[in-house]
């Protein structure tokens, strides 16, 4: 439990809290055990575009500029990293704000298709307003040549990337990962698709070429999850759980490998297009 919090970095220090537990433990009885445990904060991000508040979501309060940047990328909102000129993180009374300043022709953009959206731990499609936006054109990528043993030597290498999920076991991690399997960086967060935006905005802030690498990430791959890394321009994703129908079914539109189900010296591949042989 709280032996992991002092391995923790400063960034995931801040994401995390402490809670006085009483720990039931049965061995000749049942005998209870205080102790201090470590709790994933989880508090409402504002993203706030030329003072225009646009998306509240619930996230873990680390990187919240990587996130900014990487949500804007992925839903749209901008087509690449230099049109967001400035970017500031503001503390306000009911939570955290990360206001963005966008090119003019981005912001007429985003009021022609402005919602209230409120994103949720275990979010869907975040302020869909009708059915027919709901499943969004996913780009074309092209995927890397990735062997299997890049993704097991990943996965052997997730779990010591991830401290806030050492000290409270209650996050998901995404990770971007060399053709070898190593991990470059990881971000993490208490929503999935919040930890791989985050990944997306602090691989787009340090111009990360991405052909040259996949994504792996703790939780399922869904079709959010794919049309994200489609999006940024990942061509390979990889999930420690299982993928939906609907994730395979774009990651065949968009050409992009998937893998799923990864486990130690198992894992699936549910798409390797032609430019992926391993």
């Amino acid at each position: 439990m709280s032996a992991a919090c002092d391995n923790v970095s400063t960034q995931s220090a801040a994401a995390l809290a402490r809670q006085p537990v009483e720990v039931r433990k049965s061995a000749t009885g049942w005998v209870a055990d205080r102790q201090e445990d470590a709790l994933a904060l989880e508090v409402p991000v504002a993203l706030v575009y030329n003072g225009i508040s646009h998306a509240v979501m619930m996230a873990s309060p680390s990187d919240l500029e990587d996130l900014a940047l990487g949500f804007s990328l992925t839903e749209g909102i901008l087509a690449h990293p230099h049109e967001c000129y400035d970017l500031e993180l503001h503390e306000e009374a009911q939570g955290l704000a990360v206001h963005l300043s966008i090119a003019s022709q981005r912001l007429a953009e985003l009021k022609q298709r402005r919602r209230s959206m409120t994103g949720r731990t275990g979010c869907g499609l975040c302020g869909t307003e009708a059915l027919e936006q709901a499943i969004r054109p996913i780009p074309a990528v092209i995927a890397p040549s990735l062997d299997d043993a890049a993704i097991q030597h990943a996965l052997g290498e997730l779990n010591a990337h991830q401290p806030l999920k050492a000290a409270t076991g209650a996050v998901h991690g995404a990770a971007w990962c060399d053709l070898q399997g190593h991990i470059q960086r990881l971000r993490e967060d208490v929503g999935r698709h919040n930890a791989l935006d985050k990944l997306i905005g602090t691989l787009a802030r340090d111009s990360v070429p991405l052909e040259k690498g996949f994504v792996l990430v703790s939780s399922r791959a869904s079709y959010e999850m794919v049309h994200k890394c489609a999006s940024a321009g990942i061509g390979a994703l990889a999930a420690v759980s299982a993928a939906t129908a609907l994730a395979v079914e774009q990651a065949q539109t968009a050409g992009l490998l998937l893998a799923g189900f990864v486990r130690p010296g198992r894992h699936l591949i549910y798409h390797r297009p032609a430019t992926a042989q391993g």
